[in-house]
C-alpha cells in the first residue's frame, strides 16, 4: 500500500520528503521530487544522522505563530470530517507512531492533531515498559494485540519501538538480535500494511536544550510534577546513545509500506502544524468514501 504517501501537490511532496530518512542522499532523490529512491526499491541507502535535522527548523510554517495556531485548529476540524468518512468507509485501519525521547510532545500532538476527532473510532495506546506476561511472550505480541479494526484509527504515544531504543542502548541485545529485529519490525508493518492497515510512522524530534527547558518547566511548575521522573534524567544522560539509537532504526526501518517522518519538534505549534498536514494528505489519498445506502430505503418516509 504505497499509493497514501505519494502526495499528489509538488510542492507538498518536497517538504514532506526532506524530512524523511533518505531524502538528500543522492542525487537521483531530486529528481524524483522529493520522493527517496527507497520508495521505488525498498531498499536502504547509507545511514541517517539526526544532524541533518533542525529540531528548530518549521517547513511547513506560514512565519506567524498565530496564523499556525489558527491553521492547526482549521486542519484538526477537517481531520474530524476526513475520521468520521474513515469511519464509515470502514475499508482500512490506520495505525499512527508517534515515537521520541523524553519531553517531544507524543501528548501534545494527540491533544492538538486528534483532539478534536470523536472518541468512537480513535484510540491512544500508552505503551509502558512491559509486564511480566508481555515478557513471556515475544515482544510483538502485545503489540499486534492492539492495532486498529477496520475503519479505526489507533495512535501509539511510544511503539515496539522502544524494543529496538531500550535494549540497545542499555546492551541487553547483541548488535545480531538488534538487526533481527529490524526485520521482524519491516515484515510486522508489512503485513498490516497488506492487509489494509496504513501505517504512519512519526519521530518527533527535539534539540538537547529544548529538552532541557521542558524538564524545568516539569520541575517549576507543581501541577507539572505528576509527569517528571528521575528515570527522565537517567535516560538524559544517555541522550548521545539514544540518538544514534534513533538513527539506526529510522535507515533500517524506514520502508515503502510504512515510511518515517522525522518531524522538527522544538516548535510545539509547529510539530502539530505538520504532523496534522501530513496526515490530512495521507486520509485524503485515500478517496474515502461512504458506503451506498440501502435502495429499499429510498423512498421510505417515517411517519
Amino acid at each position: 500500500m504505497q499509493a497514501p504517501f505519494e502526495s499528489r501537490n509538488k510542492d507538498l511532496a518536497k517538504r514532506w520528503g526532506r524530512w524523511q530518512p533518505d531524502v538528500g542522499s543522492s542525487a537521483q532523490d531530486l529528481r524524483n521530487d522529493g520522493q527517496p529512491e527507497r520508495r521505488k526499491t525498498g531498499k536502504h541507502r547509507g545511514e541517517v544522522s539526526l544532524q541533518d535535522f533542525d529540531p528548530a527548523d518549521k517547513p511547513f510554517s506560514t512565519g506567524e505563530k498565530n496564523q499556525d495556531k489558527a491553521l492547526v485548529e482549521s486542519l484538526a476540524l477537517e481531520l474530524d470530517e476526513l475520521q468520521n468518512l474513515f469511519y464509515a468507509d470502514k475499508r482500512y485501519k490506520l495505525l499512527v507512531i508517534l515515537q521520541g525521547t523524553d519531553t517531544s510532545g507524543k501528548d501534545g500532538t494527540i491533544r492538538g492533531v486528534f483532539g478534536r476527532m470523536s472518541a468512537l473510532g480513535v484510540h491512544t495506546v500508552g505503551w509502558k515498559a512491559p509486564n511480566e506476561a508481555e515478557r513471556a511472550h515475544d515482544y510483538l505480541w502485545r503489540i499486534h494485540q492492539q492495532v486498529p479494526q477496520a475503519g479505526d484509527i489507533t495512535i501509539f504515544n511510544r511503539s515496539h519501538y522502544e524494543d529496538v531504543l531500550v535494549p540497545v542502548v542499555n546492551g541487553w541485545i547483541t548488535p545480531e538480535q538488534q538487526h533481527q529485529r529490524y526485520g521482524h519490525i519491516n515484515d510486522f508493518e508489512r503485513m498490516l500494511s497488506q492487509t489494509g492497515t496504513i501505517v504512519l510512522k512519526f519521530m518527533l524530534h527535539i534539540s538537547h536544550e529544548e529538552q532541557r527547558l521542558r524538564l524545568q518547566e516539569r520541575l517549576d511548575d507543581p501541577t507539572k510534577h505528576w509527569k517528571f521522573a528521575m528515570s527522565d534524567i537517567d535516560a538524559r544522560k544517555q541522550w548521545a546513545q539514544y540518538q544514534h539509537a534513533y538513527e539506526q532504526l529510522l535507515a533500517a526501518t524506514h520502508t515503502p509500506w510504512a515510511p518515517w517522518t522525522i518531524v522538527p519538534a522544538d516548535s510545539k505549534t509547529h510539530r502539530n502544524l505538520m504532523i496534522a498536514t501530513v496526515l490530512r494528505e495521507v486520509l485524503r489519498n485515500l478517496d474515502l468514501r461512504y458506503p451506498p445506502g440501502d435502495p429499499a430505503l429510498a423512498h421510505f418516509k417515517v411517519e
